[in-house]
């Protein structure tokens, strides 16, 4: 930080910015940061301005990257409001972009909400890419076609990449996360290292508990390393049990319960009594009928040859095989039979003259 910033952030200052949406025309000015603490109200409002226009999705941004923008902005000393080229970009923005372009990443931090283009009209661009990259707060991209500084709350590195000279001159002491663009970190790159990583953790763990003061952080970074917590004020036990009275009739019967009954008993359902019937009713009821016998044919003794005829011409002697075809008794021989597969009783004239 500068002295002037460090100042401000150690009284415990209360933070505005002044946005100017190039997309969608929009102005703003919101102040996120009172005494020291977020305005969660003021980083709803954020959130909707600097949402994903294209599909018009907020997201929840990082509160760090406003106190990055308000450092950088008083740093430069602009006066115009900060005009956003981009900042939140959903998923499917992205992968829209980055099908046209190779210059947007695949997991960009304007996804996370972590990430702003900006422009300030009265700053040159080079400008303000050295003051966003001396404060090392995180991602610096420089995009001098397009006039406008990436910055994101991310690991601290550069693109492009300065060359050794033009980094030595930013950082004369040598105490720089950044490399240049031959690769080799400057004699100061351990000693920065130590000091920024450990600041940016503690503001990163200072936003996510709610903003906080300033004035603490610092004391707790520079100076005291142990403070003594403040006293909490007791929290009572929540009650069993809630009751709210009220004379107004409608109230009362809004948060009446009704009480439930329990379920109905079944009504009493009468049954037959079981006596046993008499004898003759009881047989009738289980008596099993019997098939009526169907009178078979007659017996055959000795070799009748009518007889023989008869039981073979016998119209109940037809399940036996439905493919007898006989049509005249003169037909029935042993040679010409097609009846069922039981040989037939000798010729006729053999058994007569056998009697």
């Amino acid at each position: 930080m500068t002295a002037r910033t460090q100042d401000a952030a150690a009284n415990g200052d209360t933070r505005t910015l002044t946005f100017f949406h190039t997309h969608t025309r929009e102005s703003a000015t919101v102040t996120f940061r009172r005494n020291g603490q977020y305005d969660q109200q003021a980083l709803t409002q954020l959130n909707w301005f600097l949402r994903d226009w294209r599909v018009e999705k907020p997201a929840q941004m990082d509160p760090r990257l406003f106190d990055i923008i308000w450092e950088v902005y008083r740093e430069a000393g602009s006066s115009q409001p900060i005009h956003i080229i981009s900042a939140y970009r959903s998923p499917e923005t992205n992968g829209s972009l980055r099908r046209r372009s190779s210059g947007v990443a695949e997991h960009s931090q304007h996804m996370l909400g972590k990430a702003m283009d900006i422009r300030l009209p009265d700053v040159d661009t080079a400008r303000l890419r050295a003051i966003a990259m001396r404060m090392q707060y995180g991602g610096v991209g420089y995009y001098s076609s397009s006039a406008f500084v990436h910055v994101d709350t991310g690991n601290v590195r550069a693109w492009p990449r300065m060359t050794q000279q033009q980094l030595v001159r930013l950082f004369p002491d040598g105490k720089t996360l950044h490399l240049p663009s031959n690769g080799k970190p400057l004699p100061g790159y351990e000693e920065a290292k130590a000091e920024i990583l450990a600041r940016n953790a503690a503001l990163a763990s200072q936003a996510s508990a709610g903003g906080g003061s300033f004035g603490n952080l610092l004391a707790n970074l520079f100076g005291r390393r142990n403070p003594t917590p403040a006293p909490q004020p007791a929290v009572p036990a929540p009650a069993a049990e809630t009751l709210v009275a009220s004379a107004d009739r409608e109230v009362v019967e809004e948060i009446a319960v009704e009480v439930p009954l329990p379920p109905q008993r079944p009504r009493e359902i009468r049954l037959a009594t079981a006596l046993p019937p008499d004898a003759g009713a009881l047989a009738a009821m289980i008596a099993t009928p019997q098939p009526t016998p169907l009178p078979g044919p007659e017996a055959i003794l000795g070799y009748d040859e009518d007889a023989a005829v008869k039981a073979l011409l016998d119209p109940r002697t037809a399940f036996l095989d439905i493919g007898f075809a006989s049509q005249a008794k003169e037909e029935l021989s042993a040679n010409q039979f097609t009846g069922p597969a039981v040989k037939p009783l000798p010729v006729f004239g053999e058994a007569r003259a056998n009697l």
